[in-house]
């Protein structure tokens, strides 16, 4: 399998899946076995997400967990890949020319510098070719032959054309064939096929040198710097019939010879011309710029003057360039002689002549291409396989224009203008448009010579995708609004995927084009361009996207040099135009260019001169251009100096010239609001040309240092707005707007450009036009000056308005934005974690906020060890900002370190980017309800009397908004005219503290329940708990059994609405016309079919899931969340931020600095903005105080003593720590200085061990705020290993409003495993709630009720104590309203409950890797409180002992396994064997009944088994070391299973296996009265019969089926046993012991057994006594009989004849 199979999965991981084994040496063998795995592929700062799994059930089911991709088949066929290696030509030289004069002299003949072969590697498998010797066009024609399963999960095959070397093979080329773009998987798709197609290799430069510094190309590891060799291939798949007998079983690769190939096979030759011209070169780099400079054109290796002919050295290829030996080529080329006077020219014009570059500001040179503007042009021969090329130009085109729609979309939706829906059905219609022009244009020339298997049924699929994209399209153009918007954009871009796959053709035709700058004969930069880019057609749509347009070229390092900061600057940027098609289209090839120009060719004698290209093209007509840049601000740039800020500065390039801004100092987001004039910009061409298309214009970013050059932090590229003289300077075009740019850096993003460009034309004076109309005519070239009223026409210019900033013109006010005086307040709480700054601590830190070049100081901190808390805490500063929320600038925070001798040294910075979730705005007074009180703009809402709301509410109380409006009507205000209306919620003490509004549902409910049960196997078996079996941990099951149900119904939902869609999506497509729609919906379903199935079997588990689910007792249950308590609450981020503080310069892409090295520390604090004046109302209000400003009743932030309580309740799936694959965990617990140690009590060798502890810490907040648990692993000898750990940011909790320091239980008790654990009753949190958040409550009601803030619930006031006696109490009422406090106006928020949080336990030596979780919660109480009780027990419950005791009386009907000795009768002798599920070795047998003739046994024999169980758990615990080897004993917990078998015993072979049944102590069938009753229905049906529990029970007895499987995996009943089996507990079985077998104490009696039931060879006698008289009587007389018949016979014989002689002679 290859990396990226894994890395396309979902999370880029395989999880708990299993592998299928085959043998590679045997394919007809089929699966030998599974192995279970995880495999995940992680970049670098990846986190792996463990996927939290519903049911562990799942994972034990092979089939639906096989590691493949979805969608293939777990039945792969075996296949075999050919691929066969025809030949290959224009190789480079391998060796270098003084080896070769060197062989010449010793050998006497000139070879090729060259031994290829070809080696191929597909699914771990290597198979070569032979090696041709010194050949440039070596022949193999041989064909590699794997042999794997079918669909393979390796999708590329790697094609590798390697020179044999003595020392070393090299690498000259390498292509990867995409199995997927080669073949289709759908219902009329295709194996994989290709070719046969040449395909073209590219790599590093062709000069050869010993140290290729770019050999990494070769090997196809980064992109191709020039063609190395085209290769002709091709590619076929069979299924093989593994039954067939003549089939190779091994998967051995083998090479084999193959015939040779016609020449036309991959298509005719055609002579293809290819035409460039530069228009301008200019931002070449200075290293560079001081010698004359050239450019070269190359195509494969026509054109490639330095290095790209390897003449082979047979005398009959002594052609031009290495071209196919085809005879018309041939022809070609011998009578070219007499075509040179049509032809023109023979020789191509590769290169520009060089030129020396010019420079305007010593940073960027540029090339004097003024009015000459160089060309060149290439002849070259290749096939015609136009047809591939035009097809993927017309996707190309549409994938363009949706990508641009598309990303318009996104832009409009991004900056919330109007209509994005109207944008997207334009999209969608031009997308549509588009697939049906595709249809009717792509099925041309279908029996062009060279035409493949692939190129058919490629067309033929993409037509087929395109007409249903089409249709698709259509159908969701209808079904945009602007609720569906994101939806169907999604659906939009998995088009835009979908055209760019089918556009890469997979076989390649004409080689791609290199452009090379070349300095002094070397090459510097290239740049490649794809050849169907710029390829021509008569058709519009299939013509390359740059044929014949002028196009800026950026040109790059090849190879490593291109990565990193090297990478960052431009060689140079080329305005380049390009043409490539047949050399019989010619005549168009300068169309495309801008007008105004003349031809100048090369001199050449003789006639047919206008055919000639041209080498130059002379422009005289030019146009006058200012260009001005409003350069306003950039946000986000890239730190570049140790302090974590720059000095940037911008410079702008347009065509030759370019100016700079001025530098700001000290700041990441610099407002520049500069207008940069170019005047008397020259561009050639005509006037409306450049209006549509005009140049681009490169923006670079700067950091002034004060010593050194200036340090490269950005580019952005930008397209002006033009504006004619004829047109007029207003809307809507003009004055342009504000937009932003995206600055990269590298490939990077590096911040944003806020800016606007326009390009407007200076006019001629008429005067000065005539007098250049007149010299024209004297072929004069024309001088024209821009006249006296040129500028005039202009808009005006403002003039330097800032006195101070001297000559700089501001940025006009059409385009400026609007600015409003903004006040920011910030809320300074403390910092932590800081890390050392140059290896000293920091002591005396303040922090810096900046914004928009204001900002405030916060206060020292004097000594950040013994308090890092501020003491001032609310701080504010007045900033002008832009109305437009979008253009806020970021606001930084720094945190410098006061040293002495005023020294200030950067700790670190966080840039908050943006400003919109602290908006304030104030309270809509006009509306009545509570949900738009004044709010954030995310939903945090800071309120004058202190708690704030919520959207980011816990997931799961999503329903607070979703009621219907009418439920409730909150007064506000005493004067509203809406009329009070009391919303009554009723609650019972038993109900699940749902809210429900009336009881007739909570009855009906009830009613349910009942019925439920009475269907339930008819017999109503409602288990009512024992309260005293109750503990923590029944609670705790109970909840995760809850969790559970809650994901499957989850999952449940998800599968269905995926479902869902997928019919949509498959009516959407079938809807096209009626009578296609059986045709197509047939096939679809069969597509959806798959898919649906792997639902299905998810929605079935879920029902499963809640079927079975048996009537539970009533547990009060806590809240389990399967993460971070944290994650569901938004990180307590309510009132208090939390930010990341980042070390001054950031790191690079290649400097591997991960973002959490660079955090050094943490801010914590917040901030609101709001536009000043504020209204009065807030300042008003009673109890504000001015100093606090926004952040009225926060808490104060001086240290505060608390006692942290952590419970650790258990970890799964630890990461193996020890060889043995188990580990040996224990907790420890660090909190500030204090850590908890609790290695004594380690668990051995388990993965999951459950911990059941709380310990107690006290801490001092601020201080020791960060909690740390970490579970390490014991070790006997050496140090414990970390195995992972948890941080919780205790301080967060402590302070939020949601109050995360005890969590609220849902019933409120004073005794039993549910006490109450909160030193506050419920009733004081409740009052403490009322008076912060300033609302009127609670009062308590006679008859159950209390109303809070004009709401009122209902509920018991009774409550038990410990005696049983009830007690009238308010607790439970103010339980009721805390458990539903979001519904509380205003201030409400879902308050913390009762929980257990699962953490993901990490390990900094494996980052991103999850080595485990752990489930535990923190509970905190303040020292100045009273104390809370002690802590609740969780200690892991200890198994009860137990004895079963077990009589096997009788079997019956046992299968007759052996035939008797001496007679072949069939009998058995039986025994039985039985033992409990992990006690195999302390099995028990009874005595064997010999001779069983009818499969009857008789044994009263009694087994005894004693064992540990875990009632709560239902789980046997046992415990033994592993090996003898073991330190110490391990704890396995196992389900209490007992095994019953039935055998027959032999005695000098091993017995045979007859039958066994399993019986689960906890639910197994009743057993059968009578033999007869008992059948194999027992087992078959489990599931429907009434089942018993011998825990319950006690004891019981019957009859139970023996089962085995036959030859057809069939159950088959075997046998059946009669047993009685009999549960005691230790204490019990102490006073009343009884023996095993039939021993005392208790014996049973002795079995009463026949006769026949004896060994023969004890007895002799009674066997022969038995034999004889038993069975044989009959048998014996008979032969007794038999025998004197014969001897009288015989003697009959005897004496016959003398009897006769004696008659005869008479005697």
């Amino acid at each position: 399998m290859d990396v990226g199979t894994v890395y396309s999965q979902p999370e880029h991981q395989f999880y708990h899946k299993w592998a299928i084994l085959s043998d590679p040496d045997d394919i007809t063998a089929g699966c030998k076995g599974y192995v279970k795995c995880d495999i995940a592929v992680v970049g670098k700062g990846d986190n792996i997400k463990t996927p939290h799994k519903a049911n562990e059930t799942d994972e034990d089911d092979m089939e639906g967990n096989l590691l493949l991709p979805e969608g293939i088949p777990a039945e792969r066929q075996w296949a075999r890949f050919y691929i066969k290696i025809h030949r290959a030509e224009g190789l480079p030289k391998m060796n270098t020319s003084i080896m070769a004069n060197v062989k010449k002299a010793f050998i006497g003949e000139n070879r090729d510098l060259v031994d290829p072969y070809v080696q191929v590697q597909f699914s771990g498998q290597k198979g070569k070719t032979s090696v041709q010797k010194s050949s440039y066009e070596p022949i193999w024609n041989e064909q590699v032959i794997f042999t794997e399963q079918f669909p393979p999960l390796c999708k590329r095959i790697k094609v590798q054309i390697r020179d044999s070397d003595k020392v070393n093979d090299v690498a000259i080329g390498t292509h990867f064939i995409d199995l997927r773009k080669i073949s289709n998987d759908g219902d009329k798709g295709f194996l994989p096929t290709l070719g046969p197609a040449w395909v073209n290799m590219y790599g590093s430069t062709r000069q050869y040198t010993l140290m290729d510094e770019h050999q990494d190309l070769n090997d196809g590891l980064g992109e191709g710097v020039s063609f190395r060799a085209r290769l002709l291939i091709s590619v076929a798949v069979e299924i093989l019939d593994t039954t067939s007998p003549e089939i190779i079983c091994s998967t051995e690769v083998q090479v084999e010879p193959v015939s040779n190939i016609s020449e036309s096979a991959t298509g005719k030759m055609e002579e293809f011309f290819l035409f460039g011209s530069f228009l301008e070169a200019t931002m070449i780099d200075r290293k560079i710029g001081d010698k004359p400079i050239n450019f070269e054109i190359t195509i494969g290796n026509y054109g490639n003057q330095i290095d790209g002919v390897s003449k082979s050295s047979s005398v009959k290829k002594k052609k031009k360039e290495g071209e196919n030996e085809v005879e018309e080529n041939e022809l070609i080329q011998n009578s070219s002689e007499d075509e040179d006077e049509e032809d023109g020219d023979l020789t191509s014009v590769s290169s520009t002549p060089p030129m020396k570059p010019f420079t305007t500001d010593r940073n960027y040179f540029h090339l004097p291409y003024f009015e000459k503007k160089p060309c060149v042009y290439i002849k070259s021969w290749w096939q015609d396989q136009r047809r591939r090329l035009y097809n993927s130009n017309m996707m190309d085109k549409i994938a363009d224009k949706l990508e641009e729609g598309l990303n318009d979309v996104q832009e409009i939706i991004k900056t919330e203008k109007a209509f994005p829906e109207r944008r997207l059905r334009g999209v969608l219609e031009e997308l549509s448009v588009g697939c049906s022009r595709y249809v009717t244009l792509a099925n041309k020339d279908v029996n062009l010579a060279g035409r493949t298997k692939l190129d058919r049924e490629r067309v033929k699929s993409s037509m087929r995708e395109m007409d249903s994209m089409g249709q698709q399209a259509k159908q969701i153009r209808t079904q945009v609004k602007k609720n569906t918007v994101k939806d169907k954009l999604r659906l939009a871009q998995n088009f835009l995927q979908r055209l760019r796959f089918l556009a890469d053709e997979p076989q390649h035709s004409i080689p791609d084009v290199f452009i090379w700058m070349m300095s002094n004969n070397k090459r510097i930069a290239y740049a490649r361009i794809p050849s169907k880019d710029i390829l021509y057609s008569m058709v519009d749509e299939e013509t390359g996207k740059d044929c014949g347009k002028v196009k800026a070229v950026f040109l790059k390092l090849p190879g490593k040099k291109g990565f990193g900061p090297n990478g960052w600057t431009v060689q140079a940027k080329l305005e380049l135009y390009l043409w490539l098609g047949l050399n019989k289209n010619r005549k168009d090839f300068l169309n495309g260019l801008p007008n105004g120009f003349e031809e100048i060719k090369a001199p050449k004698t003789g006639p047919g001169l206008q055919s000639v290209p041209p080498v130059t093209l002379i422009y005289n007509m030019k146009q006058v251009f200012q260009l001005r840049a409003h350069m306003y601000q950039a946000r986000s740039l890239f730190a570049a100096d140790s302090s974590g800020l720059s000095d940037p500065f911008a410079r702008v390039f347009f065509s030759a010239q370019s100016q700079v801004t001025e530098v700001l100092n000290e700041t990441l987001c610099p407002t520049w609001d500069q207008l940069l004039v170019f005047d008397d910009v020259e561009l050639f061409g005509e006037a409306s040309e450049l209006r549509d298309d005009p140049p681009i214009i490169v923006v670079e970013f700067y950091d002034q240092d004060t010593v050194g050059k200036a340090e490269f932090i950005g580019r952005t590229f930008a397209k002006p707005t033009i504006k004619m003289c004829d047109e007029p300077y207003g809307p809507p075009r003009f004055p342009p707007q504000l937009e932003y740019y995206q600055i990269y850096r590298g490939n990077s993003t590096a911040g944003e450009l806020l800016a606007a460009f326009e390009l407007l034309q200076i006019p001629f004076d008429t005067e000065e036009i005539r007098r250049a109309l007149i010299a024209v005519h004297d072929f004069a070239v024309p001088q024209i000056k821009i006249g006296q009223g040129g500028r005039a026409d202009l808009p005006p210019l403002e003039g330097p308005t800032d006195s101070e900033r001297g000559p700089i013109l501001p940025v006009p006010l059409g385009i400026r934005p609007v600015l409003s005086r903004y006040r920011i307040e910030v809320l300074f709480w403390g910092l932590r974690d800081l890390k050392r700054i140059n290896l000293a601590q920091v002591d005396r830190p303040r922090v810096d906020i900046e914004c928009a070049g204001r900002g405030v100081q916060s206060a020292l901190i004097q000594n950040y060890k013994k308090n890092p808390n501020f003491s001032t805490l609310v701080k504010w500063f007045e900033v002008d900002l832009p109305e437009n929320e979008l253009l806020h600038p970021p606001l930084n925070i720094r945190v410098v370190d006061c040293r002495a001798f005023g020294r200030y040294i950067l700790v670190g910075s966080h840039a908050v980017s943006t400003l919109r979730r602290f908006i304030y705005s104030p309270p809509d007074k006009s509306c009545n309800n509570w949900a738009s009180a004044a709010k954030l703009m995310n939903g945090y809402m800071v309120l004058t009397n202190g708690c704030s709301h919520a959207h980011s509410s816990p997931s799961y109380s999503s329903c607070t908004f979703s009621r219907p409006a009418g439920d409730i009507a909150v007064n506000l205000e005493a004067e509203s005219p809406i009329r009070k209306m009391d919303t009554v919620v009723k609650l019972d003490a038993m109900s699940d503290a749902v809210v429900k509004v009336d009881m007739s549902e909570q009855e009906s409910d009830k009613e349910k329940k009942k019925k439920k049960k009475k269907k339930k196997g008819g017999v109503e078996e409602e288990e009512e708990t024992d309260e005293r079996v109750l503990d923590w941990w029944s609670k705790y099951f109970a909840s995760i059994e809850t969790l559970k149900e809650n994901l499957r119904a989850q999952e449940a939902a998800q599968a269905e609405a995926e479902e869902r869609e997928d019919l949509e999506m498959v009516a959407e497509a079938t809807d096209i016309r009626p009578e296609d729609l059986h045709l197509k919906g047939s096939k679809m379903k069969e597509r959806f079919k798959e898919k649906k199935s792997f639902k299905d079997k998810k929605k079935s588990h879920a029902a499963d899931g809640l079927e079975k689910r048996p009537l539970k007792a009533r547990v009060d249950e806590l809240m389990v969340y399967n993460k971070e308590l944290e994650y569901e609450y938004g990180n307590f981020e309510d009132w208090l931020h939390t930010f990341n503080l980042y070390r001054g310069k950031a790191g690079d892409d290649d400097e591997h600095a991960l973002d959490d090295d660079r955090i050094v520390g943490r801010f914590k604090g917040s901030l609101c903005m709001y536009k000043v004046p504020l209204s009065q109302e807030i300042t008003r209000e009673a109890g504000y105080d001015p100093n606090m400003g926004m952040f009225q009743s926060i808490p104060h932030n001086d240290p505060i003593r608390v006692l942290v309580r952590v419970f650790v309740v258990r970890a799964t799936d630890l990461h193996p720590a020890d060889i043995n694959g188990k580990a040996d965990p224990y907790v420890v617990i660090k909190l500030g200085k204090s850590e908890i140690k609790d290695k004594e009590n380690y668990i051995s060798k388990q993965l999951n061990p459950v911990f059941g502890k709380s310990f107690d810490i006290e801490a001092t907040f601020p201080m020791e705020s960060m909690l740390t648990v970490s579970v390490y692993d014991w070790d006997l000898v050496g140090t414990d290993d970390l195995i992972g750990e948890t941080k919780i940011d205790l301080e967060n909790r402590f302070y939020s409003k949601y109050r995360a320091t005890c969590g609220i239980a849902s019933n409120y008790s004073l005794h039993g495993y549910n006490i109450w654990r909160d030193p506050m009753k419920p009733s004081q949190i409740l009052a403490k709630l009322c008076k912060e958040g300033k609302i009127d409550g609670p009062h308590y009601g006679p008859g159950g009720k209390v109303k809070v803030a004009n709401q009122i619930f209902t509920g018991p006031t009774e409550i038990e104590d410990e005696n049983g006696l009830k007690k009238h109490i308010e607790e439970h009422l103010a339980l009721i309203v805390l458990n539903h406090w979001e519904e509380i106006p205003r201030v409400g928020c879902k308050l913390v409950p009762e929980h257990v949080e699962t953490r993901p336990l990490l390990n900094l030596d494996k980052p991103g890797i999850e080595q485990g979780r752990i489930e535990m919660w923190v509970d905190m109480f303040p020292m100045d409180m009273p104390a809370p009780g002690p802590a609740i027990d969780i200690s892991p419950r200890k198994p009860k002992s137990f004895e079963l005791r077990v009589i096997i009386w009788n079997t019956d009907d046992v299968i007759l396994e052996d035939d008797a000795f001496l007679t072949g009768e069939k009998m058995s002798d039986i025994y039985v064997r039985g033992w409990l599920k992990g006690q195999q070795e302390d099995k028990q047998d009874t005595d064997v009944h010999y001779h069983s003739l009818t499969g009857e046994g008789n044994f009263n024999w009694r087994f005894v088994f004693p064992f540990d169980y875990l009632m709560a758990e239902e789980k046997i615990v046992i415990s033994k070391k592993e090996s003898m080897f073991s330190w110490d004993e391990t704890e396995y917990k196992i389900p209490p299973r007992l095994t019953l078998q039935v055998w027959d015993a032999d005695h000098f072979s091993a017995d045979d296996f007859l039958g066994a049944i399993e019986l689960d102590l906890n639910r197994f069938p009743r057993g059968a009265k009578t033999a007869k009753q008992c059948t194999l229905n027992m087992i078959r049906n489990e599931q429907e019969l009434p089942t018993i529990s011998i825990f319950k029970q006690k004891r019981v007895k019957g009859w139970w089926p023996f089962v085995a499987r036959d030859e057809n995996d069939e159950m088959e009943l075997t046998g059946k046993v009669e047993a009685e089996l009999h549960l005691v507990t230790a204490e019990e079985a102490e006073k009343c012991p009884v023996g095993l077998g039939r021993n005392e104490p208790d014996p049973l009696e002795k079995p009463n057994r026949p006769d026949t039931t004896f060994l023969w060879f004890l007895s002799p006698l009674k066997a022969i006594r038995y034999l004889v008289c038993n069975r044989y009587k009959w048998l014996i007389i008979k032969i007794v009989l038999a025998l004197l018949l014969l001897i009288m016979i015989g003697l009959f014989l005897y004496s016959m004849p003398g009897y006769l002689v004696k008659k005869m002679i008479g005697a």
